[in-house]
């Protein structure tokens, strides 16, 4: 290996080191601190965003590449090391950090193992993608199981939740700050099996962007980036992230299991071989 792509190389390490950012921020975090404690609560929310801030970069490292035509078996190598650290090690270990207030110690002790598993799952989720696909961008237009950035988002969308509550919401802090403590754990354990599960997942952007659409398709992306930046405008940005994230994660999840169903319930039954005797 005598030459790689300098940009594309580039915005893969911005992944890696804004995983390892979100790592840094969540380690400031210490048990059973004030609800109302804005330190903490930002370290929350910066951890999460720098999570988001990954998968920013993890994609455009894939655009860059094949706009450049530069894809290698190089930077896909990398981009999975870089995504080990971004969605896998950094939500599982902010996991940790939003398990940590449970008084029950037989709960308490079960997010670290929930937090590895999802570390496990996703790192097997990328080794898996590393063999089954080609390094060429334009070859991922569906996925075997939830991408991991997908999942990652699920997680830190939750802590980004916890960390900064709107002010609209404000009177709600001590709910919101349950649920996420519960949330937080079973879905994490849900996203990390949908990884190395075989659903179904499309890519996002080819899915979005790619071929001549009607025209009712356009109005409603236009619709959905509307609602996006009206709750951002509201205050309500995180709401409307938990929304993309989780509405990706079960949607299709859902529509596997309906579509699966339906194929069983049509499944004709076999017929008697002819060595076989008929029942009487």
């Amino acid at each position: 290996m005598k030459k790689i792509a300098i940009l594309p190389t580039l915005f893969t390490l911005g992944n890696g080191v804004c995983g390892f950012a979100a790592i840094a921020f969540a380690s400031k975090i210490t048990p059973s601190y004030p609800i109302n404690d804005l330190d903490h609560a930002y370290y929350f929310f910066y951890a999460g965003w720098f999570i988001v801030a990954a998968m920013v970069f993890d994609a455009f490292d894939g655009f860059v590449a094949r706009l450049s035509r530069t894809a290698s078996e190089f930077g896909g190598q990398l981009d999975s090391l870089c995504d080990a650290i971004s969605f896998g090690a950094a939500p599982a270990f902010l996991l940790l950090r939003l398990g940590q207030d449970w008084q029950a110690p037989a709960v308490r002790n079960m997010v670290p193992i929930i937090a590895a598993l999802y570390m496990v799952c996703a790192i097997l989720r990328l080794a898996r993608f590393n063999v089954e696909n080609s390094p060429d961008p334009l070859a991922h237009k569906r996925f075997k199981g939830l991408p991991s950035p997908a999942a990652a988002g699920c997680l830190a969308t939750l802590a980004m939740l916890r960390g900064q509550t709107p002010e609209i919401l404000s009177e709600y802090n001590s709910f919101l700050h349950n649920f996420v403590d519960y949330a937080a754990p079973l879905g994490a354990l849900l996203v990390a099996l949908l990884m190395v599960s075989r659903v179904g997942y499309p890519h996002v952007t080819k899915q979005l962007l790619r071929g001549r659409r009607h025209f009712s398709y356009i109005v409603r992306i236009v619709f959905v980036v509307f609602l996006i930046v009206l709750l951002q405008n509201l205050a309500l940005q995180h709401v409307a992230l938990i929304v993309v994230f989780w509405g990706y994660t079960l949607y299709f999840l859902g529509r596997h299991l309906v579509l699966r169903g339906l194929s069983t319930r049509r499944a004709p039954t076999a017929s008697p071989g002819v060595d076989e005797p008929l029942p009487r």
